[in-house]
């Protein structure tokens, strides 16, 4: 075993070995990854072995597409076979809604290269002649749907490995990690100490037990998950094809052909969280008990849907634990807090992700930064107030919905409400209807009396509807308020602070007593935050950007650190309130005794002012478009805070506003969202965020170079906005946008805009040809609606309204 490595990957399922294998394809061969018994023997063994594209999140997808193509360039590579069998796959669909998720997916795999199709009841029927289509309304076709062999698929991975020059030590169980100061670990084990530069938690059913061994908390969970493997059919082993895999989410249940017999799993109702308390170190290649009882269920609806299943005999059963994150996707990135400690685990899908996951993250150590936006799984995603606790209700709701429906408005219960800000119960009183964001309670829209405080999941127009357009009119006609609890917040201080901002952020820095605005890239050049900067001095700055992403910043922000610069987050010590519409600036004035005149407090001035009892910094910007006003202040003068705009506010009609009503007035000035326009999917130049970008200063800010490319090529595509002919749905995200008969381009976001009762969708399309506004179609649900490019936005197209 040697005594020094570039990488330790801990742990020898298909994940460690998948990102052991990545790292020599993109470089790196002083590695080695270190296993406590065989390979494959935590959750890879017992796997049933499926794998699939079908992802509501589309780089998610997108990587399950080069995990499964990837098994063919394995086999090719190491001679070892990896048991293919691409049999395709049919989801069913047995509810309108769920027909409807599919006709979405369908839509998104469209622009992704993704060759699904969706097919009738007679289409199933004659696909798959073994399921009952009684009920079904449809269902989603994938050629590349199949299952494999997991011991095999596993060993070639590690043969891959070592024809890289990595090392694989079994039979070695980690002991201790140590952070050096070097900033690399002591990784020690049963045989000695390993000194590795880099250190990948790929411990799988044990990766708590790995984390903890580095002071860290990783938010997963093993459920014990069981799947039945039948005697042989007749029907099966007479048939002239191998069966294709069948999905039917109303059953919960997935079903493949095994041998000469059918192999069905469930994702049961009654499920069984697995040894919460920590995986046993002696723990490998046994089985859990047969438990029936909590499958009985979902069995009785299989013979329905599978009427030969009940004809079958059962040959064996298969009980085994899986780990799942609180969303059900892996966990995946450079943990925050920790230097050059990686994780790659949670991956409950092992076989549809575990390539992409190891490519991912084998980009992310060597080339600094992932080829795909890859948020849905970075680890980042949750917080350092996630805990145990928290983490068990979730995985147990996320293994429940493995086969729901997953509605774009939907706000799940499970561990709710847990992070309140002092207005909770104010907007409590007034019935709101809450959403979370990062684990923090936020108002979506205020119900009125009388109507239900529950937002009824829909991919159409929800029950929200009345609601948010009455708040959208109350901004617009008067004033409106909000809390900006949704933004994080860091403040940086020190005598460099200036010009550390300055190689940080592509944008401009500004002056005491004002902000901008400013794109952060990546060094390619992608986007990778959004940020508003406010100069209180020569050495203090306030930074705000999205509240969900203040992880995932403050870990770009430490790694890039320099001397006499200091970092604070302040996302949840500092609070406040956003007032906006065209009786703002009077409601502020009549609530400090500071002139907040056009003349004085100019747009994008900060000012620290006295409102009421409460010192505040205020900044004269709004997300909404309009006049408007963020106030920030100390966490324990919130309530007065808002006591005292709340009375001043009475005469005047304020109302509050939550974030449904957010998101359909920043439609009317085009602005974009981060996590939807602005992505690490995509540069500054393609999204008009290059405008903000100040190319005259002396500095070689990160992402320069790449920039400066895009300044002078230009992009192919850009981001435009669309009035939609919708009926009664709107575009959501990802929707495939046709032209000439043809998907030339695919939506971010839109919505319905309340102010100019309008339909209105961002997307990507080619630069070529875009003098001619009209011709385009977006296919929403299944159905191409025709849709005009607005080159300005029809609400104050000159931001008068916002800036005077």
């Amino acid at each position: 075993m040697r005594s020094q490595a570039r990488v330790v990957v801990i742990g020898g399922g298909v994940v460690g070995c998948s990102v052991l294998y990545h790292l020599t394809k993109l470089g790196w061969s002083d590695v080695m990854l270190i296993e406590r018994s065989e390979l494959t023997s935590g959750s890879t063994w017992h796997a049933a072995g499926g794998f699939h594209t079908l992802n509501g999140d589309t780089n998610m997808a997108a990587l399950q597409g080069y995990t499964i193509r990837l098994y063919r360039e394995l086999e090719e590579l190491t001679g070892q076979s990896c048991g293919l069998h691409h049999v395709g796959g049919i989801t069913l669909a047995d509810t309108p809604e769920r027909l409807d998720m599919l006709k979405a997916e369908r839509a998104k795999h469209r622009y992704m290269g993704l060759e699904t199709e969706l097919l009738s009841p007679s289409e199933i029927r004659e696909m798959a002649e073994l399921v009952n289509v009684e009920g079904v309304l449809g269902g989603l076709y994938d050629p590349l749907d199949g299952h494999l062999d997991p011991s095999g698929t596993t060993q070639a991975y590690a043969r891959a490995a070592r024809m890289g020059g990595a090392e694989i030590v079994t039979h070695t169980r980690v002991l201790e990690t140590s952070p050096r100061a070097d900033g690399g670990w002591d990784v020690v084990t049963e045989k000695g100490t390993v000194v590795a530069e880099h250190v990948v938690n790929a411990a799988g059913l044990w990766a708590r037990e790995v984390a903890a061994m580095a002071g860290v908390y990783l938010p997963l969970m093993p459920m014990a998950h069981q799947y039945l493997v039948t005697e042989d059919i007749p029907e099966i082993y007479e048939r002239g094809s191998e069966f294709p895999h069948v999905m039917d989410p109303g059953g919960e249940s997935y079903l493949r052909q095994e041998g000469r017999g059918l192999c069905i799993g469930f994702y049961e109702q009654k499920c069984e969280p697995w040894s919460v308390n920590g995986t046993p170190w002696d723990f490998g290649h046994e089985l859990l008990n047969d438990s029936f009882e909590k499958i009985e269920d979902s069995v009785n609806f299989a013979y329905r849907r599978f009427p030969v299943l009940e004809r079958a005999g059962v040959k064996r059963v298969i009980h085994g634990p899986f780990t799942f994150a609180p969303d059900g996707n892996p966990l995946v990135g450079p943990v925050p807090g920790l230097r050059n400690y990686w994780t790659a685990c949670a991956v409950m899908a092992g076989f549809s992700q575990g390539g992409g996951v190891g490519l991912s993250l084998a980009q992310w150590m060597i080339e600094g930064e992932t080829d795909r936006d890859p948020r849905a799984m970075d680890v980042a995603r949750f917080g350092r107030w996630t805990t145990p606790a928290y983490t068990l209700p979730k995985v147990i709701e996320n293994y429940q919905r493995r086969f729901s429906v997953s509605y774009p408005n939907e706000e799940l219960p499970a561990a709710r409400p847990f992070r309140r800000t002092p207005m909770y119960d104010i907007w409590d009183g007034m019935n709101a209807v809450f959403g979370a964001t990062y684990g923090l309670e936020v108002p979506n829209y205020f119900a009125p009396d009388g109507e239900p405080r529950f937002e009824t999941p829909s991919f159409r127009r929800s029950n929200a509807w009345d609601a948010t357009r009455a708040e959208v009119h109350a901004v617009r006609r008067s004033v409106g308020i909000n809390e900006v609890h949704n933004f994080s917040k860091f403040l940086v201080t020190g005598r460099n602070a200036r010009g550390w901002l300055d190689r940080i952020m592509a944008g401009r820095i500004p002056k005491p007593g004002r902000m901008s605005l400013s794109p952060m890239l990546s060094p390619k050049g992608r986007l990778i935050g959004d940020f508003t900067i406010s100069c209180l001095d020569e050495k203090t700055f306030f930074l705000t950007a999205s509240y969900a992403s203040q992880d995932y910043h403050l870990r770009w922000f430490e790694q890039h650190l320099e001397p006499d610069v200091s970092v604070q987050n302040l996302s949840d010590l500092v609070t406040g309130f956003q007032i906006a519409g065209p009786m703002a600036r009077e409601l502020l004035q009549k609530v400090t005794t500071a002139d907040v005149s056009s003349e004085a407090f100019k747009f994008l001035d900060v000012k620290l002012i006295a409102i009421g009892l409460a010192d505040c910094r205020v900044q004269r910007v709004s997300y909404t478009g309009d006049l408007g006003y963020e106030i920030y202040c100390d966490l324990t003068s919130q309530r007065h805070l808002f006591d005292t705009l709340w009375s001043a506010g009475q005469t005047m009609g304020l109302q509050p506003f939550g974030m449904r009503a957010m998101m359909s007035l920043r439609l009317d000035r085009f602005f974009g969202s981060w996590q939807r326009e602005f992505s690490p999917d995509y540069t500054a130049a393609e999204t008009g965020l290059d405008r903000f970008i100040q190319f005259q200063k002396p500095v070689n800010f990160i992402g320069r170079e790449a920039a400066e490319i895009e300044r002078v090529t230009l992009p192919p595509r850009v981001l435009c906005a669309f009035e939609v002919d919708a009926q009664d749905c709107d575009v959501v995200g990802y929707e495939p946008i046709w032209r000439d008969g043809g998907v030339v381009g695919f939506c971010t976001s839109g919505g319905y805009s309340h102010w100019l009762d309008k339909s209105i969708a961002f997307g990507f399309v080619p630069r070529e040809g875009l003098d001619d506004t009209s011709g385009f179609e977006i296919e929403v649900l299944g159905q191409r609606r025709r849709a005009v490019r607005l080159p300005a936005s029809p609400f104050d197209p000159d931001g008068g309204r916002m800036r005077h």
